[in-house]
């Protein structure tokens, strides 16, 4: 009986020790299926894995559940803790000048990466975390995935040696945990390019059924969105959220350097643009028709309350080159009679 205690405290005094010694590790989990494998590797390892999911105004996530809700659902079937760091204004003013410059749009994925690894840092120094894993894998992305730029996100993060990259660390320099021992080049992977081949045998082996796409998503690199990204970074000096929100719904004209039209394309995007009309915006619809809601954004917008009135028209159900009455939203309403504008008119505005 004696013998039997001993035993059984013998071991459980082990079994304490193991999991005070675990070590721990902070991941950038996006809820695509790279990062889900480093975690994988992480924890095949016997690292405890505490996540970390970025949100910028620029995330394309669609969950239909509220943005973050798949991250969410990945992180509990991992069994990771997860912190989610909305990066906001301070995302806003790096766009302004990013230090190594866009890539094919207006993404500046080494500057962008960078940010996201200051805040995974952040959550590392705060639970005594030794370094950070992501998902990224070698030659996978043109900008920011190739190992000059990874040295650049590492230094500008000031994260050296820190950051190991599990699916791609093979082919990478060692890092400060291997080179301390916590972990061995033979445990890391070796995938390279744009290939899923090998992230999907390693999805197989782990067990991971319906295996996730990419995570997340960045709508600087959607050429239509950048330009439209552009040409508010022209004429505002500092955006804001809402200026941000409103790029990614409606039509967009350029009236002149100090206004916008925005006119929306469906019931969703009508409600969104009244949602985030401000107490100087003012709203457009046409009265007698089915039509968008339209919104004048800017300084000085009464001077084009008029042609904006006759667009509004122009993209209602009401007969083209036809007189109608549209009602203006201010201060007070208004009602005036307009004429349906000329594609011609306004076409060539469009950004």
């Amino acid at each position: 009986m004696y013998v039997a205690k001993f035993v059984y405290r013998y071991y459980s005094v082990i079994v304490m020790a193991e999991k005070e010694e675990k070590k721990k590790v902070v991941a950038l989990l996006s809820g695509g299926l790279d990062s889900t494998l480093a975690v994988k590797t992480m924890q095949k390892q016997g690292f405890e894995v505490s996540a970390v999911a970025i949100k910028t105004p620029f995330c394309d996530f669609d969950c239909g559940r509220g943005c973050g809700f798949e991250i969410r659902e990945r992180a509990d079937a991992l069994g990771v803790d997860l912190k989610t760091v909305y990066l906001g204004d301070e995302y806003i003013e790096m766009l302004k000048h990013p230090k190594y410059g866009f890539g094919s749009g207006m993404n500046p994925c080494i500057d962008c990466r960078a940010m996201m690894f200051e805040a995974g840092k952040k959550h590392m120094e705060e639970i005594g975390a030794d370094f950070i894993i992501s998902g990224e894998v070698l030659g996978q992305r043109p900008m920011s995935q190739f190992a000059p730029a990874l040295k650049k996100i590492e230094k500008l993060s000031d994260l050296e040696g820190k950051i190991v990259r599990p699916l791609s660390a093979a082919l990478l320099p060692a890092t400060d945990p291997e080179k301390n021992g916590l972990i061995k080049r033979k445990d890391l992977g070796m995938i390279r390019g744009r290939s899923r081949k090998e992230q999907l045998r390693m999805a197989k082996e782990f067990g991971i059924e319906d295996p996730p796409n990419a995570g997340g998503g960045c709508l600087l690199t959607d050429p239509a969105f950048s330009l439209r990204a552009k040409d508010l970074f022209k004429h505002i000096e500092t955006p804001t959220t809402n200026d941000i929100d409103l790029l990614k719904i409606g039509r967009h004209f350029r009236l002149d350097k100090n206004s916008k039209l925005i006119v929306g394309r469906n019931k969703d995007e009508n409600d969104m643009i009244k949602a985030l009309a401000l107490p100087d915006d003012i709203l457009l619809e046409a009265k007698e028709y089915v039509g968008p809601s339209v919104m004048l954004r800017g300084d000085g917008i009464d001077k084009h309350v008029e042609f904006s009135a006759s667009v509004t028209l122009r993209y209602s159900d009401a007969p083209k080159n036809e007189t109608g009455v549209v009602t203006v939203h201010k201060n007070e309403d208004i009602e005036i009679s307009v004429k349906s504008a000329e594609e011609t008119a306004y076409i060539k505005l469009r950004i």
